[in-house]
């Protein structure tokens, strides 16, 4: 019984880690404009996603534009739009072995192959959430990178949106 209660925990943490992934691919926040400098009294914020990206005035207006073309994006940006869909993809596949595999189902009759089937799930789930952490590692070095960077005007200096979903990947880069 023991064992059943942990399969449980196991696809319940993993399909939260999902959900929160899809989110955080959903959010058009990945880079903010950086109040630095003579910017730091400004009356509009850029926000800058995987998706679009948001203008948001200092009266609390906010206007987001879908990007045109793949090519409006940096390429951490498109990187990290690409591994977000595979991840997401892989979160489904994960969740469905899940369900095949799990001890309270009767699709498979076999304890040998459904835990052999749990055990791809939970591989499947793995390489999904390094599938998000890659994309979310690689966008904050990009932002630190050019956030130090002298050539690089203050009014182009992007800063790192930590809101609680990326202060759960961002420590582990």
């Amino acid at each position: 019984m023991a064992a059943l209660g942990l399969e449980v925990l196991g696809v319940t943490l993993a399909v939260f880690g999902w959900i929160v992934g899809i989110v955080s691919c959903a959010l058009p926040m990945w880079k903010v404009t950086a109040f630095i400098g003579v910017n730091i009294v400004t009356a509009q914020t850029i926000w800058e996603g995987i998706w679009m990206n948001c203008v948001v005035q200092s009266t609390g207006q906010m206007q987001c534009k879908i990007y045109d073309s793949m090519l409006a994006l940096s390429s951490d940006l498109q990187v990290a739009r690409a591994l977000c869909v595979i991840a997401i993809v892989m979160g489904v596949l994960g969740f469905l072995l899940s369900i095949v595999g799990a001890k309270c189902t009767k699709c498979l009759n076999e304890e040998r192959v459904k835990a052999k089937v749990m055990i791809t799930a939970g591989v499947t789930f793995i390489c999904a959430a390094v599938m998000h952490l890659i994309p979310v590692c690689w966008s904050a070095h990009s932002i630190i990178r050019s956030f130090y960077n002298p050539i690089i005007i203050e009014a182009q200096k992007r800063e790192i949106v930590l809101t609680a979903l990326n202060k759960l990947t961002v420590p582990l880069c």
